[in-house]
């Protein structure tokens, strides 16, 4: 895992839309992660709770091992972001980039609650951010991007 890109924007560049939650419906996580569509506040909620920052960090990981395990360390890597930037930004909230992977042996996938529900966060699609209004996605990199809002 490395990060490619850290980039501050304003979150007036940020649309919100059903369209990423629909894509979400035909994932085998939908409504089963903490981090995944229905299990998150829906897509309207999301652009009022959106209008309340004027920006925020768009961040670009590239994946150089195992996929799980490169996951696992950025969502680890973002949530200790999220707490560094709470010095300084008390409403800041990190976005996952996809479903949540912090446990290699998912509770929620044996019908289990959750046992680090307090670390998940959701995920840019299950919200309905449309990312590839803010970047030009080539599908023939290996990257993720996360986005943590600040103020």
């Amino acid at each position: 895992m490395k990060i490619i890109e850290e980039k501050e924007i304003s979150t007036g560049d940020i649309v919100i839309s059903p369209r990423p939650v629909w894509k979400c419906t035909g994932c085998r996580e939908y409504g089963i992660r903490p981090s995944c569509a229905p299990n998150v506040p829906d897509w309207q909620d999301a652009v009022e709770w959106a209008k309340n920052y004027k920006t925020a960090l768009l961040i670009k990981f590239g994946l150089e091992g195992s996929f799980h395990e490169d996951k696992r360390k950025i969502l680890n890597w973002i949530l200790d972001r999220e707490k560094e930037l709470f010095k300084n930004h008390t409403y800041v909230f990190a976005l996952f980039p996809g479903h949540c992977t912090l446990c290699e042996d998912c509770a929620c996938e044996k019908g289990n609650p959750c046992t680090q529900r307090y670390r998940v966060r959701p995920s840019l699609d299950a919200i309905g951010i449309e990312l590839s209004r803010l970047v030009n996605i080539d599908y023939t990199e290996n990257v993720l991007y996360s986005i943590i809002f600040l103020d």
